[in-house]
């Protein structure tokens, strides 16, 4: 019989507040850590994030137009400063920190889970972040293509400002953006561990997904250039494949390669039954 830990059903409310508190405080606490850590080299942090802008060196200024496709990076307002060198921290603050609160938030989710949903939740802590920081490493990758193409629009006559505020809120969306559709194949590959999704159905997805894929990575891409759409696309397109590999290892060593759907129907006519790999 499936029961679940004893810590999770004898907590009362009030003791998973104040486990829910305890979580927060050091999530928290671990992020505040990182972010003044990194208050103290925001210069060089801001200097690695807009080190991929096409930047104009003193040979490309003429007269008060810019020769060639670059911009002056500046900084408006007199609070500006501060308030960049901030968000910078706080930024790195929560990346360099996710494996912490990710943890924190596992810490308190996993009591109220069986023993191989909890093996499968350290595993998305396992490799959900190196796929999130593997999605924010091609956005930089991809950063200088993208302000060169945006940058190209700018007519020859006219002196493009780029304000180094605009270009992290940018920066920050496309790494958002990114590092979450990298996360696409973790969740595939849960929903097939957990039996709701079989890999023949997963593949048998493969000529939607691959049609969403290049549309959302057209989408995406601040840029209009093929280029950055494709080394967007490419990656996301092998991890799913990659997912289908999993699930099919893993429907092969479960014996249910004939498909969970078909399986589904005798399954209700005898009532329902427990699976045997969901161990207390």
């Amino acid at each position: 019989m499936l029961t679940r830990t004893p810590h999770a059903s004898q907590m009362t409310l009030g003791g998973h507040l104040r486990e829910l508190r305890n979580r927060l405080l050091k999530a928290v606490g671990a992020i505040l850590l990182v972010t003044v850590v990194a208050a103290l080299f925001y210069k060089q942090l801001i200097g690695f994030l807009i080190d991929p802008l096409p930047g104009c060196t003193p040979s490309q200024l003429v007269g008060t137009t810019v020769a060639g496709h670059c911009g002056l990076i500046s900084i408006n307002g007199l609070l500006s400063p501060f308030t960049l060198a901030l968000k910078v921290s706080i930024t790195a603050g929560v990346v360099v920190a996710s494996p912490v609160w990710l943890y924190q938030l596992w810490a308190f989710v996993a009591p109220g889970l069986y023993r191989s949903e909890k093996k499968y939740t350290l595993a998305v802590l396992g490799v959900g972040v190196p796929l999130f920081l593997s999605g924010a490493a091609v956005t930089y990758w991809l950063l200088p293509t993208t302000a060169r193409v945006l940058i190209s629009f700018t007519p020859d006559t006219a002196t493009n400002l780029l304000p180094v505020d605009d270009f992290l809120n940018l920066a920050t969306r496309m790494v958002l953006v990114f590092g979450l559709s990298f996360e696409l194949p973790l969740i595939l590959v849960l929903l097939n561990l957990g039996g709701i999704v079989s890999a023949r159905r997963m593949t048998g997805w493969w000529r939607g997904m691959f049609m969403g894929i290049t549309v959302f990575a057209a989408v995406a891409t601040p840029s209009t250039d093929p280029l950055s759409m494709l080394l967007l696309a490419a990656p996301i397109a092998l991890l799913y494949l990659a997912a289908c590999a999993v699930a099919w290892f893993n429907d092969l060593r479960r014996g249910r390669t004939g498909g969970m759907e078909s399986e589904a129907e005798p399954q209700a006519a005898q009532g329902p039954t427990v699976d045997p790999t969901r161990t207390p």
